[in-house]
């Protein structure tokens, strides 16, 4: 990892914080996934490479000493997950990797600063189990089975192996753990289907922040929506929506002024290219931004199915 210049001052510390935050920190409360909590038949495992690029503004309080902010960065994923049947019922476990690469700029007084960054991000588990509509069934079953509300569950949790220094201020590794348990929802309505997601973050603490300040972080909600049309399987399109709020830091016992409130819009559309793979298309920019990244995501993502 580099710096295009060095790094002074608390206010360029925060913009580069906060742009870095907004793509590849643990409070991804702005991912937007529809269909996340749909059916599959146990034995299945999806293999998913993807692409996203986001760039925009930074927002942040009126009095910060901060003007013309903006972040140009990109996310590479490669990831895996596998439907198992547990106690009837389906579940699943998904593990995926990022790897980050892009910059940071702004005026902080009279002076142009920028920060460049490169590296593997935290590693992302999850586990999620389908409580109703959703028992586990063989290939065979699930193709005569009639769609059903869904009531579903699961965990995610962001491990500290992204890359990690603690003399600098900013790093695409969080070195510490996040935990985002959620509920959610979906309702079939013939070639319609709603989705509806409530969830927290909770985060351990950074103990060797800056050369081993602590850096604590507070809990965030947040809360997803989508509406989804299918024209034939596998062509899909949904319109999407999140809004979450909190996470405000504090750093040896010293508060900062970053509680987030914001909202993001979006759009998805499922076009398959085989019976077993699909090209998911997404794209996505900010409806409400009270502080962080105001930014646009374009993203594209190969998914390809195997049964064992």
């Amino acid at each position: 990892m580099r710096a295009r210049r060095s790094i002074q001052g608390p206010a360029l510390a925060a913009l580069a914080l906060s742009a870095w935050a907004s793509l590849t920190g643990a409070a991804a409360a702005q991912d937007l996934e529809p269909r996340a909590y749909s059916p599959s038949p146990v034995g299945a495992t999806f293999v998913v490479a993807g692409y996203a690029h986001s760039s925009g503004k930074i927002a942040f309080d009126a009095g910060a000493p901060i003007n013309n902010a903006q972040a140009d960065l990109n996310l590479a994923t490669v990831g895996v997950s596998h439907v198992f049947g547990l106690a009837g019922r389906q579940a699943s476990v998904t593990a995926a990797l990022p790897y980050v690469w892009g910059d940071a700029s702004g005026d902080v007084g009279e002076s142009r600063r920028a920060i460049t960054r490169s590296g593997l991000g935290d590693l992302r588990l999850r586990v999620g189990v389908l409580l109703i509509g959703g028992p586990a069934l063989s290939r065979k079953a699930f193709a005569v089975r009639k769609p059903s509300p869904i009531l579903g569950v699961s965990l995610l949790a962001v491990a500290p192996t992204g890359e990690y220094m603690p003399d600098k201020l900013v790093n695409i590794g969080a070195n510490r753990w996040a935990f985002k348990p959620e509920v959610g929802v979906s309702f079939p309505m013939g070639r319609w289907q709603a989705d509806a997601y409530a969830a927290v973050w909770l985060y351990t603490d950074n103990d060797d922040f800056l050369d081993g300040k602590r850096r604590e972080r507070d809990p965030m909600g947040a809360f997803q929506g989508h509406l989804s049309y299918t024209f034939r399987p596998g062509l899909w399109a949904a319109v999407n929506g999140t809004y979450y709020q909190g996470g405000a830091t504090t750093v040896d016992g010293v508060r900062d002024g970053n509680r987030q409130e914001n909202a993001r819009v979006g759009l998805t559309l499922s076009v398959p290219i085989s019976r077993t793979q699909s090209i998911l298309f997404t794209g996505s920019e900010g409806a409400l931004t009270r502080f962080g990244g105001d930014f646009t995501t374009f993203g594209i993502s190969w998914r390809a199915l195997t049964f064992n």
